[in-house]
C-alpha cells in the first residue's frame, strides 16, 4: 500500500453523490474504480455523522482493496477519526495549516481555489497537496458556483508547483478541454455516477487521459 503523499494526483477524481444506501453507494464507487478512477472524494450533504461514519468507513476499506486514496470532503474530525488518505476543503472549511497540523505531512489535502490563483499560492504555502479549480462549467452540483475560465489551469501553472484539479460541470464530452488547458485530474461526479454504465464511463475518462498525455 502507496503512502498517500506518494500517489499520483492525476486522471479521473470521483467525488461520491449524495447516496443514503451503503450498500448502493459502495457499489457505485466500486464501478468507477473498476473503469479507472485514481481518486475517490467522499462527499455526502445529507447524510448525519453516523451514516458518514459508517460510509467513509466502507468506502475507505474498498479504496484500499484497489490502492486508491479515499479523500474525504470538508470533515477534518472524520477524516482523522477514520484515518482517511487525506482530506479537500473550501475557502470557509477548517483552517488548511491546522488541518495539516493535525494530519500530518503525509496526507493529502486539497484546497478549492474557484478562480482565484492567488488562493492556490497562499494554499500550496500552507501546505496543500493539491489546488482545484472551478466551476469550468455550469455545474448541476452547485448551479451558482463562480466561473473558472479554462485559461486559469495556464496561469496556476506559472505560480503553484502543485497538480491542478479541474471541477464543475464536467462531461465526457468537454472533459478534453480541461485537461488541455492544464488539468492534471478532473473531479466528476454527476456524469459518472448518475450514467447508466458507471464502469464505461470512469473507462472513457480514463482512456482521455491517456490519450491527451500522450498527444502533449
Amino acid at each position: 500500500m502507496k503512502k498517500p503523499s506518494h500517489y499520483s494526483i492525476k486522471g479521473l477524481y470521483a467525488v461520491t453523490p449524495d447516496v443514503l444506501e451503503v450498500d448502493l453507494l459502495c457499489e457505485k464507487v466500486r464501478l468507477t474504480l473498476e473503469g479507472g478512477a485514481s481518486m475517490v472524494q467522499y462527499r455526502n450533504k445529507f447524510a448525519d455523522k453516523n451514516l458518514q461514519l459508517q460510509q467513509s468507513t466502507a468506502l475507505l476499506a474498498l479504496c484500499r482493496s484497489y490502492d486508491v486514496p479515499l479523500i474525504i470532503n470538508d470533515h477534518l474530525d472524520l477524516c482523522a477519526q477514520i484515518d482517511a488518505d487525506g482530506l479537500h476543503i473550501g475557502a470557509s472549511d477548517c483552517d488548511l495549516h491546522a488541518a495539516r497540523r493535525l494530519l500530518g505531512p503525509d496526507k493529502i489535502i486539497g484546497a478549492s481555489c474557484y478562480n482565484w490563483v492567488d488562493l492556490a499560492v497562499q494554499a500550496e504555502s500552507a501546505g496543500a497537496s493539491y489546488v482545484a479549480f472551478g466551476a469550468c462549467f455550469t455545474s448541476e452540483t452547485k448551479p451558482d458556483a463562480v466561473h473558472a475560465p479554462l485559461s486559469i489551469f495556464k496561469e496556476a501553472k506559472q505560480k503553484v508547483s502543485l497538480p491542478l484539479v479541474g471541477i464543475g460541470g464536467i462531461h465526457i464530452d468537454n472533459a478534453k478541454l480541461v485537461i488541455e488547458a492544464g488539468a492534471d485530474a478532473l473531479a466528476v461526479i454527476t456524469d459518472i455516477f448518475f450514467d447508466d454504465d458507471i464502469r464505461q464511463i470512469s473507462h472513457r475518462y480514463t482512456q482521455l487521459f491517456q490519450s491527451t498525455f500522450k498527444q502533449t
